[in-house]
């Protein structure tokens, strides 16, 4: 396996061709390696990620084999990387794990390390496996020295794990230094990127007052932005803040705009995201069969690269179309299919599945174990930031408690659903 023995090397070699072709830093950067990032290659301080090195060597018009030890226009960088991320991408975990295991044996420098601690890292998260997915990417972040906004895939990925467990203090952390930094370096793509990505954090953390004000600002800076990505993200984001804070009939504009953007491009596992978008704003306005329609729509295209985890959230939004459409046993047994498929490490989305489970069992009058499933789904999204889902089950939970005459107990329970409205400072419905 090839790999930078020398990243004094590489850099000079990489200071000597860009001078060549006459590009400054800035000309040569891009979405992802920033003029100040170049200037660490060049110094020896960094050794960029096979991305990074791919790309450049492309815009210095050379191959990746030259420009890492400046002979043999054959080799590339981290060929065993290479073949992981490839594994990686076809979805073939158990290789993508065993070729990047090799690279981490391999790897004779921290930056080295912190390259396979990385690709490790993103199996984990891809195979549904988060809290090691967090031990790999903040490993490989610490080994390498590089900021956040140094390493912007992992950056996203690492907090996006963080979210999915509920940990989203660390996660918003992330992303705010990514916004301002990104910000400063007049980097449009990646700033809404970034700002998009804050603003799901904080719509999770409950924090609605500051996710408006970070969607705005991504808004603004993203008017001149053409390509169909960005767009997306910025009218996801929307369509997510305006779901959570109960406008679906707004949400729906923008989840429509989501999924004509993404339709013009090949991503069919984004495409399929958005099909499950559009899918939950249609059930919370009453409409089951255009849902039902978007996610048989959906289903193959996400089928196609989602791991478990996320093919169970899939799942969540199907059985609540079957119970909406009256189909409660069938929506029953899908929903008793995913519960376990979440386990403890995704508590919203195992809160909300149990929540789920209630309601069926209500609906089909068995209203002592639909009690015990709003309690553990409350239990479960009492560990997230304030949001409706919660304040739904405290709802549901008080009025089966009341229907038992347990009226004392019932209060308490809309009391603490007063709370969370409270932390909001608005209705959550």
């Amino acid at each position: 396996m090839s790999h930078v023995e020398d990243p004094k090397a590489l850099g000079r070699r990489l200071r000597e061709l860009r001078t060549e072709a006459g590009f400054s830093r800035r000309e040569l950067g891009f979405p992802g390696c920033s003029p100040a990032y170049i200037a660490k290659i060049e110094a020896g301080d960094r050794v960029p990620s096979l991305q990074v090195l791919r790309e450049l060597a492309r815009r210095l018009q050379v191959s990746e084999g030259f420009l890492v030890n400046g002979s043999d226009p054959e080799s590339s960088f981290f060929s065993g990387l290479l073949e992981a991320e490839v594994a990686l991408r076809l979805d073939d975990f158990e290789q993508a794990l065993v070729l990047y295991e090799e690279a981490l044996e391999q790897a004779d420098t921290d930056a080295l390390r912190s390259q396979a601690l990385e690709g490790l890292g993103h199996v984990a998260c891809r195979a549904g496996d988060p809290r090691q997915a967090v031990e790999y990417l903040t490993e490989a972040l610490r080994l390498g020295g590089d900021e956040p906004f140094d390493r912007p895939r992992l950056t996203e990925t690492l907090g996006r794990v963080y979210a999915s467990l509920g940990e989203l203090a660390p996660a918003i952390a992330l992303f705010e230094r990514c916004v301002e930094h990104f910000d400063h370096e007049l980097d449009p793509i990646q700033y809404v990127r970034f700002a998009c990505l804050l603003g799901y954090a904080l719509t999770d953390n409950g924090d609605f007052a500051a996710a408006e004000r970070v969607v705005a600002r991504a808004l603004v800076h993203g008017r001149a932005v053409t390509d169909p990505y960005t767009r997306s993200r910025l009218y996801w984001s929307q369509a997510r803040l305006l779901l959570e804070q109960g406008k679906s009939d707004l949400a729906e504009r923008y989840a429509r705009k989501t999924l004509d953007t993404l339709s013009a491009t090949e991503d069919t596992y984004a495409l399929g995201h958005a099909h499950q978008l559009l899918a939950n704003v249609y059930l919370d306005l009453g409409r089951p069969e255009e849902a039902e329609e978007l996610l048989r729509e959906g289903r193959p295209l996400i089928a196609s690269a989602a791991n478990k985890i996320e093919l169970a959230h899939y799942q969540i939004e199907e059985a609540r179309v079957l119970a909406a459409l009256g189909r409660e046993e069938e929506a029953a047994a899908l929903a008793m299919k995913i519960t376990p498929e979440l386990g403890e490490a995704q508590p919203g989305d195992a809160g909300r599945a149990y929540l789920l489970l209630a309601e069926i069992f209500e609906d089909v009058g068995e209203r002592v174990r639909a009690k015990e499933l709003y309690e553990l789904g409350v239990e479960l999204l009492e560990q997230q930031g304030p949001n409706r889902y919660v304040v739904g089950g405290y709802r549901s939970l008080a009025r089966l408690l009341k229907d038992e005459g347990r009226s004392e107990e019932a209060l308490r329970v809309l009391e603490r659903a007063v709370d969370v409205q409270e932390q909001v400072g608005r209705a959550l419905r």
